[in-house]
């Protein structure tokens, strides 16, 4: 969330349940002196309504992604970007990476996603 603030990307809005996370990401944000430009709040990402939002980053386990594909496919719209650390998205071809290692992000254009997505399932269907 700092850095797509630092990259110019208004608003920059972080989720987190987990309130020593939390407290470290304000912190950070604090120390970055970014605090009151950025804002993490407490809130279950799964009940968030993601339909506004147009660059979305996530660090979450590999078990996570599938589903959180599903709902990122449903809510997103097609400007969305969608930048993926340490794990990238199973099902997905991204469009860029960059790094490596435990420093590799893969970044996700939705409106490529959801044409490759329907295009696979035309093909199963056919």
């Amino acid at each position: 969330v700092l850095e797509a603030y630092k990259q110019g990307l208004r608003p920059a809005l972080g989720y987190e349940l987990n309130p020593w996370l939390l407290c470290l990401a304000n912190y950070r944000a604090w120390k970055a002196g970014c605090y009151g430009n950025v804002s993490f709040l407490k809130k279950d990402l799964w009940k968030v309504n993601l339909s506004d939002c147009h660059n979305v980053i996530v660090f979450l386990a590999p078990s996570v992604k599938p589903p959180l594909a599903t709902k990122l496919l449903a809510e997103l719209p097609d400007d969305a970007r969608v930048v993926a650390g340490r794990f990238p998205f199973p099902s997905w071809t991204p469009s860029s990476t960059l790094g490596q290692g435990l420093e590799q992000v893969w970044a996700y254009d939705m409106k490529e996603v959801r044409r490759e997505v329907q295009g696979g399932a035309q093909e199963s269907q056919g």
